[in-house]
C-alpha cells in the first residue's frame, strides 16, 4: 500500500477533488508544510476533523502536538466561540505556529504552552476541563498522552486521535516486510494503542479510513 490515505488511489483522489481550495495563510502553511517536510494532518483527515468540530460545537480544545499552528488555526477559524490550547516542544516550530497564530489575528484564542508534552499536565490543567482533545504528536506515546489528558477531558467529552492506521502498515504483515527495527516497534505500538483504545471501559472508538486513519472516542459519562 502506497500514500499517506489508506483507501485507494480512485477513491482517494475523488474526496480531495471534492474539497475547496484552500487560500491566503492555510494555503501558505500548507505549501511551507510540504516543502520542509513538517507533518500536518492531511485535507481529507482536516475536514473529517472540522466536520467533528461543527457537530460537536465545543468550548474548548486541548491539541497535544502543534508543529507550526496548521490545526489549531484550523479549529479556531471553524468555531470563532473556542478556545485553544496548544502544546508543542520543538524550537522551531514553535516559532513559527507563534508567529502563524499572530498573522492569523488568533493569539487571544489560541494558547501555545511550550515543552514536553508529557510534563505539562499542571500547566494544562490551568485551562481544563476541555470538550475536545485532538491528539497528533508522537505516534510511539499516544497511549500515555491520552492517560495524561483523558483526566482533563469534560463529561461526554471526544479525543480525537491521528494518524492510527499508519499509511495502512497497522493492517500489514509487517515480520514480512523491509523495514528498520525502530518503525516495525513503531506499527506495534499504534496496533496495541488501537485494540486498548477499542477495549477501554469508559469510551466507545471507531476509526475511520480517513487520511492516516483518525479515531474517534467518546466518552460514556460515566466520570467520577
Amino acid at each position: 500500500m502506497t500514500g499517506g490515505n489508506v483507501l485507494n488511489g480512485k477513491i482517494e483522489q475523488y474526496l480531495h477533488s471534492l474539497i475547496p481550495d484552500r487560500t491566503g495563510l492555510i494555503k501558505e502553511m500548507e505549501d511551507f508544510a510540504l516543502e520542509h517536510n513538517v507533518p500536518i494532518m492531511e485535507p481529507e483527515g482536516i475536514e473529517v476533523l472540522l466536520q467533528i468540530l461543527r457537530l460537536h460545537q465545543p468550548k474548548a480544545i486541548l491539541e497535544v502536538g502543534s508543529a507550526i499552528g496548521y490545526s489549531a488555526i484550523r479549529m479556531a477559524e471553524t468555531l470563532p466561540e473556542a478556545k485553544i490550547v496548544t502544546l508543542e516542544r520543538n524550537e522551531a516550530r514553535i516559532e513559527q505556529a507563534t508567529a502563524n497564530i499572530n498573522k492569523a489575528g488568533l493569539a487571544n484564542r489560541i494558547t501555545l504552552i511550550e515543552g514536553d508534552a508529557l510534563e505539562a499536565g499542571p500547566k494544562v490543567d490551568e485551562h481544563g476541563p476541555f470538550d475536545i482533545i485532538f491528539v497528533d504528536a508522537a505516534k510511539g506515546q499516544y497511549k500515555r498522552f491520552f492517560e495524561l489528558f483523558e483526566p482533563f477531558l469534560a463529561e461526554t467529552g471526544v479525543i480525537i486521535t491521528d494518524n492510527v492506521l499508519f499509511k495502512g502498515l497497522v493492517a500489514e504483515n509487517i515480520e514480512e516486510m523491509e523495514m528498520t527495527r525502530r518503525k516495525r516497534a513503531l506499527i506495534k505500538k499504534i496496533r496495541d494503542f488501537n485494540i486498548w483504545l477499542h477495549d477501554h471501559p469508559h469510551f466507545d472508538t471507531v476509526i475511520l479510513p480517513i487520511g492516516d486513519g483518525v479515531a474517534i472516542s467518546k466518552h460514556r459519562g460515566d466520570k467520577k
